[in-house]
């Protein structure tokens, strides 16, 4: 089209220009023959730089670009750089880059209670099927991502109690709404790099009966924690003393039987040559003098070490 129009206005530049000739005077003749010849040349250089860049494409880093041809769309998208089209052709551009889409949204929990979560969603149009997107949804792809992404949330809200959203199940809400996500937009041409349940927003009577509750389960199981530890104390304790008990009883029995072998074993013949042996190593002594006093049949030797 902007080719028709550039050759349209050098077309009726001249036109005037040839009317002009006949109408002003020889002196303006001249003049106005340059005007007429300086548009024509304007309109021209319009014309080739048109006609130019109607076969060129430049596409900037972070974008890609469907061609339709006569209404038909070719499936391989063209990637950033410089490209050559046919003057027939259009290229519609679409950003690669990752997109951020916050949103308030009215939901309800299992129990039937109202929550107002704030949420993000991070996705980006997948490059390979941007063909996809365009004969599907169009350039404003937006819409039907929001639809889905809070429609998706309110339903898996629903499958959950307000306390664990609001508490300890929230990190686990946002990896399934992700997850769900991703499996809704991936066939669309999509993807998702993060859903993020930024905000829980519940009535004050209900935001305090909950956290009144989790601190009550807290305490709880504080509790059950230290009965459990001094149960563990009291187990450690009593088999400590048992295993103590079986010590000393092993104790005692080896006892009594090395005494029952002592007593067995020492018989008078075996005192009295111990007593001769001794006796015999203190007289073989050079620098002792032995004094034995005493002695009998049925008695030791009173064995004394002297000067």
């Amino acid at each position: 089209m902007s080719v028709i129009i550039s050759l349209i206005t050098a077309l009726v530049a001249f036109t005037i220009a040839l009317q002009s000739s006949n109408v002003v005077g020889e002196r303006h003749q001249e003049k106005v023959k340059n005007l007429a010849l300086l548009a024509g040349i304007l309109a021209s250089i319009a014309t080739v730089y048109n006609t130019l860049f109607r076969f060129l494409v430049i596409l900037p880093a972070g974008e890609v670009g469907v061609i339709e041809t006569l209404g038909k769309v070719e499936e391989n998208p063209l990637n950033p750089g410089i490209h050559w089209i046919t003057p027939l052709a259009k290229v519609v551009k679409f950003s690669t880059r990752l997109e951020d889409i916050k949103e308030t949204i009215d939901a309800t929990s299992k129990e039937g209670l109202n929550l107002t979560l704030d949420v993000s969603l991070q996705y980006k149009v997948n490059p390979q099927k941007a063909a996809t997107i365009y004969q599907t949804i169009g350039t404003d792809e937006e819409e039907i991502v929001v639809s889905r992404f809070r429609a998706i949330l309110r339903q898996i809200t629903a499958s959950y109690e307000a306390k664990d959203i609001y508490g300890e199940k929230r990190q686990i809400v946002a990896q399934r709404l992700r997850q769900e996500l991703q499996n809704s937009l991936s066939p669309l041409g999509f993807i998702v790099e993060e859903a993020l349940l930024r905000k829980v927003i519940l009535p004050q009577e209900i935001q305090a009966a909950i956290q009144k509750k989790l601190e009550a389960e807290q305490e709880s199981e504080k509790q059950q924690f230290i009965n459990d530890k001094e149960r563990q104390s009291i187990e450690f304790g009593l088999e400590k003393a048992k295993k103590e008990a079986e010590r000393q009883k092993i104790e005692a029995q080896g006892i009594a039987n090395s005494q029952a072998l002592l007593s067995k074993g020492l018989t008078d013949q075996l005192i009295k040559l111990k007593a001769i042996e001794a006796t015999q190593k203190l007289a073989e002594s050079q620098n002792s003098k032995i004094i034995i006093i005493g002695g009998g049949e049925d008695k030791l030797p009173l064995i004394l070490q002297g000067q």
